[in-house]
Formats: structure tokens, C-alpha cells, sequence
């Protein structure tokens, strides 16, 4: 049964006979959203500090090497561009991501080199509905593509669903190929497009919804351990199984 299929079926009906969700027994929201360090093997996701974070994310994510299809300018297509022009624009602002709270920033920092490499947020925190987005994601050439980029959001996710959401949104614009591959990638589903949703740096942007529901994850999370098992990565870091192949083949299964 698919994910939409469970959420779309009546649970009861009101006594004039209309249907109405199932019931969510002693329901009284997720927890708030805590200050936490979540650490994996390979990567460690702290709350957002300019004084702790701000040096390596400028050097990881800053202006310098542009390169064709990659590099600052690009990475920023989708969000409207670049917000800052040097280093004290790019403190400042850091500064106003690190004082939000919502969006709640983390860096996302390389155990081994004890480096920040990239940004993760949580956002659209409603813990009265139990509902939570994770994005507004910015990672390095270093961090992109990697097992630490999919440790960091593994975990992110499975601290959402500890503290009680019932679902976490990835939300992208429907152009985002990319994003919308590394949703899927990561056993989101698919939900539709909202059209012209926002209006960004004067275009139009219909944005893609995925989500994933706490009675999904339990089977999403044992196949993340698995693919992030040091004995899925040969001597050269090659994955020997594919994650898109084994969310895909979970999500087939429903």
C-alpha cells in the first residue's frame, strides 16, 4: 500500500456519515525541537555557530573556485544566488542563520578533519502536527556526493522521528533535478508539485514535495545502516550496494 493510499483513506465516519482520518491515539505532538550534536561514524551535526563553524564554511562554501556547472554561483541557481559578495557579507550572513530558529541551522562537520564542510537545516518545525522539513542544504564539493553527506542526513532524520514527528518534507524547486534525485535517492516519496509556489530572484518556482512518514521509517532507517556499513565501501570508497536501488526496491514493495 502506497504512502498516499494510507494517507488518503478514510479512518471513520462523523455521525452524519463523512468520512474522516484515522485516529492517532493519545496524540499530543512531538517534542520541541533541542539544541542537540548528532554524531555519526563519519560526520557530526552541531547547532550552527559563526565563532565554531564560520572560518571552515567560508573556506568550503565561499566565493572562489567557480567552476563550469559547480562552484558558489551554481549552487546557489535555486535559491535565488548568492547572499553575500566577501567575507564580512558572508559572516553576517552566517550570523543571521545561527540566530534562527526556524530555519534551524547545523553545520555538518568532518570528524576526521574536524572541518565544517557544509550547512543542513531544519525548518517548517510544527510540532503540534508532528510535521518537520529538512533542507536549505549547502555542501562543499568535498561533502557532495559522499557517505558523510548521507550519514549527516540520515541522522538528522532519525533525530526528527526520536523526539515524535510523524513526518519529515524534503521540498525542492520542481527544476532541482538533482534534489529531487537525492530525495529519492534517500527513500522520500514523491508527493506532486505546488504550482507557482514561490517567486524567487524574479522567477517563477513550482516547487516538488517528498516526504517520508514515521511508519516508513523504521524500514528506511535499517536500510541506510546498511548501505553506510564500512563493509559496503571498497578499498577506493566505491559503494557496492546502491542506496537508489535499495529504496527503490523498498518503496516497490508497499
Amino acid at each position: 500500500m502506497s504512502a498516499e493510499t494510507t494517507s488518503a483513506s478514510p479512518g471513520a465516519l462523523t455521525p452524519f456519515g463523512q468520512p474522516i482520518g484515522a485516529p492517532v491515539p493519545g496524540w499530543q505532538g512531538a517534542a520541541s525541537l533541542p539544541d542537540a550534536l548528532l554524531e555519526g561514524s563519519r560526520v557530526r551535526v552541531e547547532p550552527l555557530t559563526v565563532k565554531r563553524h564560520g572560518g571552515a564554511l567560508f573556506d568550503a562554501l565561499g566565493l572562489s573556485g567557480d567552476a563550469p556547472g559547480d562552484g558558489p554561483q551554481a549552487r546557489w541557481t535555486y535559491l535565488g544566488g548568492v547572499p553575500y559578495a566577501d567575507r564580512a557579507g558572508f559572516d553576517a550572513w552566517l550570523a543571521a542563520r545561527a540566530a534562527s530558529r526556524d530555519p534551524r541551522f547545523h553545520a555538518i562537520v568532518e570528524k576526521e578533519s574536524g572541518r565544517a564542510l557544509g550547512l543542513a537545516s531544519y525548518l517548517a518545525i510544527v510540532p503540534e502536527h508532528g510535521s518537520i522539513e529538512v533542507g536549505h542544504l549547502h555542501f562543499s564539493p568535498r561533502l557532495q556526493r559522499t557517505a558523510a553527506a548521507t550519514e549527516a542526513l540520515a541522522l538528522m532524520m532519525r533525530h526528527a522521528f526520536a523526539l515524535g514527528y510523524r513526518r519529515c518534507e524534503w521540498k525542492c524547486d520542481a527544476l532541482n533535478a538533482p534534489s529531487r534525485r537525492a530525495a529519492t535517492r534517500l527513500g522520500f516519496r514523491f508527493e506532486g508539485i505546488f504550482r507557482q509556489h514561490r517567486v524567487v530572484a524574479g522567477h517563477n518556482r513550482d516547487t516538488a514535495w517528498f516526504s517520508i512518514l514515521d511508519t516508513e521509517w523504521p524500514a528506511l532507517e535499517a536500510i541506510l545502516r546498511r548501505w553506510l556499513a564500512p563493509d559496503n565501501f571498497d578499498a577506493r570508497g566505491r559503494q557496492r550496494l546502491s542506496l537508489s536501488a535499495l529504496t527503490a526496491r523498498a518503496s516497490a514493495l508497499d
